[in-house]
């Protein structure tokens, strides 16, 4: 049976798409870090998943960086934990996160004026900039 995860109302990932290989971490730990494979490399292809729409897709590569590759794959490594199991979960709710993230849809910027009182403020400062600087300059002189 397929793993489904849900991560918002319209979008499904099948667990299929994640490809988790352990390897191991650095840091500290003692004798278990030089024996025991604890960190997590998950990838997902971000391009070929049929779970999300161009738009949610286009701005899951923005929020990815430098961690998609050339070939649309996201790449998350997982260390933080000292147990395997721990460090799986972490970095599926990273990404589960990213593409929550991604799902919502950026607020328009609505075009706005400056208020009048702005204005007048902009321009005293301006004038109180000026005044300063004047007194700045040398007299010439009057022989």
């Amino acid at each position: 049976m397929v793993e489904i995860i849900q991560v918002t109302p319209s979008i499904h990932l099948n667990a299929d798409e994640l490809e988790e290989t352990f390897v191991r971490a650095s840091g500290p730990g003692g004798q278990n870090v030089n024996k025991v494979s604890t960190a997590v490399q998950l990838r997902f292809n971000v391009r070929d998943c049929s779970a999300f729409n161009d738009s949610v897709r286009k701005r899951l590569e923005i929020l990815c960086g430098s961690r998609l590759t050339k070939d649309g794959v996201l790449v998350l490594i997982a260390n933080r934990f000292r147990s395997q199991l721990r460090n799986r979960e972490d970095a599926r709710e990273r990404l589960l996160e990213m593409i929550r993230e991604a799902a919502v849809p950026p607020v328009p910027r609505r075009a706005t004026k400056p208020s009048y009182g702005a204005k007048m403020r902009g321009l005293d400062e301006k004038k109180k900039h000026s005044s300063l600087k004047a007194t700045r300059r040398s007299k010439p002189d009057m022989d």
